[in-house]
């Protein structure tokens, strides 16, 4: 034990005199510390922590490959290891003086960018300070073992040097170490996964970020871990300690053996993805930490009330404060500034009846049409229109389930999503006409991810029970029998108490399909959190509508459906010409639609919806009671049906209602926090407000004097990151 401490000891006086060791472990990693920190403006958020993260992985690099690989070729060539030879000693001791020298060289710097990040950058401290120095232990001696595998097989500085830069560039740029990895093409961050700095990378990110533990990156941890050992025994076997012992070049082979445990965990994330994803949602939390103050805009807070001249600070992707006039010196709150002189600020748009999975329209190939694909390109064209949170009240289960965690993890760039999953119904009842034209296996695997048809209470209950451990938000409910060309078998209503019964016991909101007064008046007296359609045919009773604001329900009228069916019955595409639409709109849809409408072979399905008893007039006539009942209002559009395209539902949905006599004010709360609070997320979503999430439209106009200036979008953030909407679809 002596033999070590003498060596380390000795080790870390001979390094600390030597220029390069000082070099590659402090100025080298400083140097970039403060050019990143400019480049990303560290000062207005979470830049500090990618930052941190990039210098130190160069540091590592620079202190395993040069600091371990390059000095112990020096010292051979100098005959310094001729003298330990002659002491005697063995190789180990050696080696494992050089690693742990590595770790106490290069530890005092992690200490020093941390303090710098803090006291001149205001970065936290990190809650996961003590994974993030095992980390980099592990790092530390893994790149050690590295570079003392690559001085044991070059022959001469020379060599040594091409060896260690072979090594060191490929992982310093494509680690994410100098470039960030969301900027590589999908092939390339393929590539990098085989490399252990991009482990170190995506580690320190994490725990920086979200606070991970050693845990959380067991595997690249064990890996590196695996190789120092792997390294230290192969530098032990291969060690020379004249420069007279030359080496055969094939051992040059054994450098692949250690890196072997990066080959398997490369070949593993190929099949999982998992560091890819993780990658991808790193990089949108740290596009979603920027500072930036919103200043000289009108804001409609959500709640119904408005600040005529204000500004709104967006810090770490919440709103930090909300200011009457033109808030602080940007300087004194480290924010970049937002000139919004003539626009309107309002909460992010909530539409809280959709369908993603439908497609709205026609296809010229609808075999080509692909439901997981186009989830998760409709939320990204909800997005777009400035509709940051939608609910899916009727989609696939396993399909809407993993749209809802790539988006709302952050992984693919979309809107919040909410589900129902799939929807109660009878045998013969509304929802299980949509896949009778399917192949025998495809319909049955359809109708059980689309539907449930309990045959008895305690097939109800186990239902509702499964959906709520399978984490659906809320649960859906048909009671709607049809009229016209379209008669469907209605629910059971002991069945459908115990459906009710026991969503209420899990805590769970219950959203109603309705169709005429006594589907409105079961659901009440289940007591439904919403409502959804009313009554397109029959007149609502006030009474009704008085028990329903007395007991919170919400009221989703859907005009935009009835207003679509009746324009498809008709053979109308005018709504497909709006310029959102258009914009959003998969071409391919739209074109698709359109031949379809003009040719034959629409005519029955036009035929089949004109025979159905919408009443525009009656529906609106609703909407105005439930209004003056004082009933809560929400806006849901149905998107996913005929000519009800994904994307800016939310505003068409406004405009019907004011048409229909609805103050605009009064549209705007219900497409804000009004449907916040049925999706139980007020307290994050649906209003301008200190600690809510930045989801924010910024809109040319004022949406109280005109409407639809909702659809003359300038710019749109979601959690508080600027949205780039020009790049939304081609993550697709």
């Amino acid at each position: 034990m002596n033999t070590y401490k003498a060596l380390i000891a000795l080790d870390v006086k001979l390094a600390l005199r030597q220029k390069s060791v000082l070099f590659f472990n402090y100025l080298f990693p400083l140097v970039f510390f403060f050019v990143f920190a400019q480049a990303f403006h560290a000062e207005r958020g979470a830049g500090m922590t990618i930052v941190i993260a990039m210098v130190m992985i160069i540091g590592i690099l620079g202190n395993g490959l040069f600091g371990a690989g390059m000095r112990a070729v020096q010292e051979r060539e100098a005959n310094i290891l001729r003298r330990y030879k002659v002491t005697p000693i063995s190789p180990a001791p050696l080696l494992i003086a050089s690693t742990v020298t590595g770790w106490m060289i290069f530890m005092p710097y992690v200490f020093v960018m941390f303090g710098l990040a803090h006291f001149i950058y205001g970065m936290p401290w990190p809650k996961s300070m003590g994974s993030i120095l095992i980390f980099v232990t592990v790092g530390i001696a893994g790149f050690r073992a590295i570079g003392l595998i690559l001085a044991a097989v070059a022959n001469s500085m020379q060599e040594s040097q091409i060896l260690i830069q072979l090594v060191y560039l490929p992982m310093l740029f494509l680690s994410g170490a100098t470039f960030p990895l969301a900027m590589f093409p999908p092939w390339l961050l393929v590539v990098t996964q085989f490399l252990p700095a991009t482990y170190l990378v995506t580690g320190v990110e994490a725990m920086l970020m979200r606070d991970e533990g050693i845990m959380a990156n067991i595997q690249p941890a064990a890996a590196l871990l695996l190789t120092m050992v792997v390294g230290l025994f192969i530098a032990y076997k291969l060690f020379r300690w004249e420069k007279e012992e030359k080496i055969r070049n094939s051992a040059k082979l054994w450098l692949g053996v250690v890196l072997t445990p990066f080959l398997c965990l490369g070949l593993w994330q190929m099949h999982t993805k998992s560091n890819a994803e993780k990658t991808k949602t790193l990089q949108r939390q740290l596009s979603r930490s920027e500072t930036f103050l919103i200043r000289g805009a009108r804001i409609v807070i959500g709640d119904g009330s408005v600040i005529e001249n204000g500004a709104v600070l967006v810090r770490g992707g919440k709103i930090a404060e909300v200011y009457a006039g033109n808030g602080p010196d940007p300087k004194t709150v480290n924010a970049e500034v937002v000139e919004a002189a003539g626009k309107t600020v309002l909460p992010g748009l909530i539409d809280v009846h959709v369908h993603l999975g439908g497609p709205a329209g026609f296809y010229p190939d609808m075999k080509s049409y692909d439901p997981d694909k186009m989830m998760l390109r409709n939320l990204a064209a909800y997005l777009y229109s400035g509709v940051t949170t939608v609910r899916s009240v009727g989609d696939l289960l396993d399909n809407i389930l993993k749209a809802r965690s790539k988006v709302n993890s952050g992984e693919v760039l979309g809107a919040e999503l909410f589900t129902c999953g799939p929807l109660f119904t009878a045998n013969g009842g509304h929802g299980t006409e949509y896949f009778k034209q399917l192949p025998a296996g495809i319909r049955e695997n359809a109708e059980k991810q689309f539907s449930r048809i309990p045959g008895s209470a305690e097939e109800a209950h186990q239902q509702v029970d499964d959906l709520k451990k399978a984490g659906v938000d809320c649960i859906k409910v048909i009671l709607e029998s049809g009229a016209g060309g379209r008669v469907y078998n209605r629910l059971d209503p002991g069945i459908f108490t115990a459906i009710a019964q026991q969503v209420h016991a899990d805590q769970l909101p219950l959203a109603i399909h309705t169709g005429e007064v006594r589907d409105v008046e079961d659901a009440v007296r289940a007591q439904a959190n919403s409502i959804e359609h009313g009554s397109f045919r029959e007149t609502i009773p006030g009474t009704l509508f008085d028990q329903m604001a007395r007991q919170g329900t919400f009221y989703d009228p859907t005009l935009s459906v009835g207003e679509a069916f009746k324009d498809f019955a008709a053979g109308r595409i005018d709504l497909l010409k709006r310029s959102l639409v258009q914009q959003v709109g998969p071409p391919e849809l739209l074109r698709g639609t359109e031949e379809a409408m003009a040719s034959k072979d629409t005519e029955e399905i036009r035929a089949s919806l004109a025979r159905y008893p919408i009443d525009m007039q009656i529906a609106t006539a609703n909407l105005k009671r439930a209004y003056e009942h004082k009933v809560p209002l929400v806006t849901g559009s149905d998107a996913g049906n005929f000519l009800v395209v994904h994307g800016p539902t939310a505003q068409r949905e406004l405009e019907l209602w004011v048409q229909a006599g609805i103050p605009p004010a009064v549209a705007l709360q219900a497409a804000t926090s009004n449907a916040a609070r049925l999706l139980g997320a007020d307290a994050h979503i649906g209003t301008i407000r200190p600690g809510h999430d930045a989801d924010l439209l910024v809109i040319d106009g004022n949406p109280l004097e005109d409407i639809t200036a909702t659809e003359r979008i300038s710019s749109v953030v979601f959690k508080g990151e600027r949205i780039d909407r020009t790049e939304l679809f081609e993550q697709h």
